[in-house]
């Protein structure tokens, strides 16, 4: 009888292991839900990017123009001045006493011509009668055509010697914001020397100055030949500015010269563009980055940011295949703008790329995709928290229960804890509700084997 028993404990044991172990095969694991966009060809933008620095549409470099000490300084640096208004005064008195002599040479050419013309006046008559020779005649007419042109001369140096004069008086050539003065009173400049005194420049309305790569070039005009970019005649390219910051420049500028001949050095065109700078937020040598609307492309694959992996060497994307599996590809990149890339190869229309729930997957995984909207990054943060269970079943353990819902203002007493937790006493048994694995268990076990005996 006892050796029967035990046979039939056996056979009992052996079912509850396989019992078990069906229990933890439990049923297959369902494919995991990732989001997806389905790329299909649009029109977009051709936006080109380059790096730029700003320059004044005009500089004037003020230099002395005549010998001098220079006497005082007459404008504030770094303010505006308008053209022609004062900036350095020279000391002026040796400048005066050569207009003085030149003046004073003037005169005396003028006595000259007065005497000529009288000679000229008499000795006409004279040879009228005869009293004189044509030839003394003809020399008082080359002395008065000489004293005539030295007035000329007196009078060209006295110009000069006046010009000289009001060089002593540094005025602005344009209107511009004055930059450092470059001397100080009591410093000695020089004409021939052309001492540089300040800068100017004018920034109502700036340049921006980039360049493109011979390339870069010659795959634009691939991509016009094939078709795939589209280029209308315009008069005028617009140019949109990005700032150090990462802020838009309000104010639109065009494009208005790109060099046919490429840098021998750097390979590169030189292309420029004005802007209008009313508020001078734009000063010369600022870094900027300018965009540059060059036509549209009409069959464009753009793919969400965070949908592309990046490594050194290439890019790739997980898409969804017609059998519902995950598959690599490495795809060609363009150009990135508000937040999409722009596929140049590797993808075609009508391809589910996975944009949520990259971490849970793998090549040749299947998946079930759902369709979800790219408007912004952040509308996919939360679809892929609430995929994760695990995640839920922490917080909900981490809540209380209704019982034992505590309001703001009766908080627990260090005193209150320790009786919850003596609660039940030694001499009371445990419920079955706090103690869901009870040992009545075996003991139902050795029943069914008294009942078998």
């Amino acid at each position: 009888m006892r050796r029967f028993n035990q046979s039939l404990f056996a056979v009992l044991f052996a079912a509850v292991l396989a019992a078990c172990s069906d229990g933890e095969q439990g049923p297959q694991m369902m494919a995991p839900e990732v989001g997806v966009v389905t790329v299909n060809p649009v029109q977009t933008d051709n936006i080109m990017e380059f790096p730029g620095r700003v320059q004044a549409i005009r500089t004037a470099e003020v230099r002395a123009r005549v010998d001098g000490i220079v006497d005082r300084r007459l404008y504030v640096e770094g303010r505006d001045v308008e053209e022609g208004q004062s900036l350095f005064q020279i000391d002026p008195r040796e400048l005066k006493a050569e207009l003085n002599a030149v003046n004073a040479s003037l005169a005396r050419a003028r006595a000259t011509v007065a005497n000529a013309q009288q000679d000229v006046k008499r000795f006409k008559g004279l040879v009228a009668d005869q009293a004189i020779s044509e030839q003394e005649y003809d020399a008082a007419v080359a002395r008065l055509r000489t004293a005539e042109a030295d007035v000329a001369q007196n009078l060209a140096q006295q110009e000069s010697a006046e010009l000289n004069l009001s060089f002593a008086t540094v005025t602005a050539p344009i209107k511009g914001r004055a930059g450092r003065a470059q001397v100080t009173e009591g410093a000695l400049v020089s004409a021939s020397g052309a001492t540089l005194l300040t800068t100017i420049e004018q920034i109502d309305r700036v340049y921006i100055n980039f360049s493109q790569s011979s390339s870069d070039l010659l795959k634009t005009r691939r991509d016009i030949a094939q078709g795939t970019l589209e280029v209308p005649e315009l008069e005028r390219i617009m140019v949109s500015l990005e700032l150090e910051d990462g802020s838009i420049y309000e104010h639109e500028g065009h494009l208005d010269f790109f060099s046919y001949s490429i840098d021998q050095d750097t390979g590169t065109l030189a292309v420029r563009a004005e802007f209008p700078n009313p508020d001078q937020i734009l000063v010369p040598g600022q870094f900027v980055r300018a965009k540059l609307m060059a036509g549209v492309r009409p069959d464009s694959i753009l793919v969400p940011q965070r949908a592309v992996q990046l490594s050194p060497q290439s890019a790739s994307v997980m898409v969804v295949n017609e059998n519902n599996q995950v598959e690599v590809r490495s795809v060609q990149l363009g150009e990135l703008s508000n937040g999409f890339w722009r596929i140049a190869s590797g993808l075609k229309g009508g391809e589910r790329v996975i944009v949520d729930g990259l971490q849970k997957i793998a090549p040749g995984a299947p998946v079930t995709a759902v369709e979800v909207q790219t408007g912004s990054a952040q509308q996919s943060e939360p679809v892929t928290a609430l995929q994760n269970p695990s995640s839920n079943d922490a917080a909900e353990s981490t809540e209380p229960s209704d019982g034992e819902t505590l309001s703001s203002d009766e908080e627990p007493s260090a005193e209150e804890e320790p009786s919850a937790e003596e609660e039940p006493s030694a001499n009371q048994e445990p419920s079955a509700e706090k103690n869901p694995v009870s040992e009545e268990v075996p003991p139902s076990e050795e029943t069914d084997v008294e009942r078998g005996e």
